[in-house]
């Protein structure tokens, strides 16, 4: 497509009526049309495209102010950096509608990874930030969401689902990997069981078959869970219901055959070998690993908000850090926003472009609303 020029025309007149006492006086305009960003001449397009080229494509705003400086266009990274920290303000009535359903499903699955945060008030510019991201919604409106936090503590999931009024809250399975910070959550009241990651379980003992003893054995069990994966991969389709029945028909004995391998294993290896690491980390979980058998809708593994964090790892490899807490909240709030809507099968460019020309009309908790992905067409977003 070629460049072109929006234009704006604005009605102005002069009033004609000088002789009337008190009558209105002076030039008048039309006022310009509602502005996603105040006082700024960018177009919706154009802050949907720099956001998506950084939280889709990892594409960091430096190198972005050089490709538009190559095409003669000078737009620098601060600017970009301001439209995408104000665009946390204006999506704020749609984040909270989005979050209410984040709640509403069978699972909330969990996954948190490092950030480096600068400007923090009271820290040092060297210290971890991190970047949790949380799965959840009912079956047909996914939901992916991101919060940044200044530490690792398992205070920070217990909060956020803490901060929640109760009855918007519904008893949930809790998937997780091994981290022992999610143990405070598992024990409230809200999270019905805790599941952990056989994903997890599957790559220690890939890292022991690197191992300079007893590969064949850390072979043998990388083969068992495949077998378990083959069942999943095979009744993909199936209702919870036919899954639970399933698993327990053909799942279930592998499981019973992994425990006896590792029973016997674990007094045979050296416990800090890397087997010797693989056979305990199992074990230590293996209550939380076999749960997912008596409930078609729990995951195997956790891979589903691993893919949801790629795209933040992929990123800070590129731009290493956020500019300050605000940066990062903004970057949660977008991240959120793209990841969401790829889970429930819109392309994020145009379903952002379409959410950008209509928030700031969006008045009514209703209208807003109408801007969640599962309330999109797509067909309403190919103009």
């Amino acid at each position: 497509t070629g460049d072109f020029v929006i234009e704006y025309k604005r009605d102005k007149y002069v009033p004609q009526h000088d002789e009337v006492a008190g009558a209105e006086q002076g030039v008048r305009i039309a006022p310009r049309p509602d502005q996603l960003i105040p006082k700024s001449i960018a177009h919706h397009s154009l802050i949907a495209d720099v956001v998506v080229r950084k939280f889709v494509d990892g594409l960091p705003l430096y190198r972005q102010e050089a490709i538009y400086a190559r095409e003669g266009i000078e737009l620098s990274r601060q600017s970009m950096s301001g439209w995408v920290i104000q665009l946390h303000e204006r999506l704020s009535p749609l984040m909270a509608a989005m979050k209410q359903l984040l709640y509403q499903g069978p699972l909330i699955q969990i996954d948190e990874t490092r950030l480096q945060v600068l400007n923090e008030p009271g820290r040092d510019n060297t210290q971890l930030s991190y970047m949790w991201v949380y799965g959840g919604g009912p079956p047909d409106k996914p939901v992916i969401w991101y919060q940044y936090a200044d530490t690792r503590s398992g205070r920070v999931p217990l909060d956020f689902l803490q901060s929640e009024e109760e009855d918007s809250l519904c008893a949930m399975y809790l998937v997780s990997d091994g981290y022992e910070g999610y143990n405070a959550l598992s024990k409230t009241s809200l999270i019905q069981g805790h599941a952990a990651c056989w994903a997890h379980v599957r790559r220690k003992f890939v890292e022991a078959t690197h191992g300079r003893k007893n590969t064949a054995a850390a072979h043998q069990m990388v083969a068992l869970i495949g077998k378990l994966y083959q069942v999943e991969r095979a009744m993909k389709e199936q209702t919870p219901a036919q899954r639970k029945a399933i698993r327990q028909a053909q799942a279930k004995p592998i499981v019973e055959k992994i425990k006896t391998w590792l029973d016997g294993k674990v007094i045979q290896v050296l416990p800090k070998s890397p087997l010797g690491t693989a056979i305990a980390y199992t074990l230590g979980l293996w209550q939380k690993l076999t749960i997912y058998l008596d409930d078609g809708r729990i995951p195997i593994d956790n891979n589903r908000i691993e893919n949801a964090i790629r795209p933040f790892v992929i990123g800070r490899k590129n731009f290493l850090f956020s500019g300050s807490p605000l940066g990062a909240n903004a970057s949660a709030t977008l991240y959120t926003l793209v990841e969401t809507a790829k889970a429930n099968g819109l392309e994020p460019y145009q379903y952002l472009r379409h959410v950008l020309t209509h928030i700031g009309a969006a008045e009514t908790l209703e209208q807003v609303e109408a801007l969640l992905p599962w309330q999109v067409n797509v067909t309403d977003l190919s103009g």
